[in-house]
């Protein structure tokens, strides 16, 4: 049982840590291109480094907390809509990273663990979705959608390092995403919805 006392010494903490996370994100947008060091960010954040290395830990863990905190909020947005529609999923992720485009590409590049970076949210996100689009009948019984959303994830992730190299723009990562979600929800259509799941792919080429 935590006492009153560990209870605040645990609130305390997790706002220290906000408050280190926060200053990396500010000194990345007011730098895009600097080095993210703890000694920067501990100055920034009105902290000790010490503080910085055993909140955080070192600078790779720092853009792993970066990145877990992207997942959280995609998590938040989702939950907010109540999204169950596949394409609503890849879609508030794509917006998640466009909303915040400098830090969000910094993580991906310097991050050596970023091909991970949907592995948890938003990949069980559409797993869910794909699953509960089978028991509607809008796919057919026999797909395997957790194979479908990880063919799904997997292209997203190679529209992100596209965008994150900015080989695409904004709006040619959202229609490639989209794409990859378009092509497997056409493929694994059931019958009786063929057309309908078909019909983004006929209006819309591959961007």
């Amino acid at each position: 049982m935590q006492t009153a006392d560990g209870g605040l010494r645990e609130q305390r903490k997790a706002q220290r840590r906000k408050r280190i996370l926060d200053a990396a994100r500010e000194l990345l947008r007011d730098n895009p291109e600097s080095v993210l060091s703890t000694e920067r960010i501990a100055e920034r954040a009105q902290v000790a480094p010490a503080t910085v290395y055993n909140l955080i830990g070192p600078r790779d863990k720092i853009w792993e907390a970066l990145a877990a905190g992207f997942m959280d909020e995609l998590g938040r947005r989702l939950a907010v809509l109540g999204a169950s529609d596949p394409r609503e999923v890849v879609r508030s992720t794509v917006r998640l990273f466009v909303d915040d485009p400098v830090v969000s590409r910094r993580m991906v590049r310097e991050w050596e663990a970023s091909g991970l970076v949907l592995d948890r949210s938003p990949i069980h996100q559409i797993r869910e979705a794909l699953a509960d689009a089978r028991t509607q009948g809008l796919l057919r019984a026999d797909v395997d959608t957790d194979a479908l959303a990880s063919v799904v994830a997997t292209s997203c992730v190679g529209a992100l390092h596209q965008w994150v190299a900015a080989l695409i723009d904004d709006d040619r990562f959202l229609a490639r995403a989209l794409f990859a979600m378009d092509v497997a929800l056409a493929a694994a259509a059931a019958d009786a919805h063929r057309a309908r799941l078909l019909a983004p792919l006929r209006t819309r080429g591959t961007a």
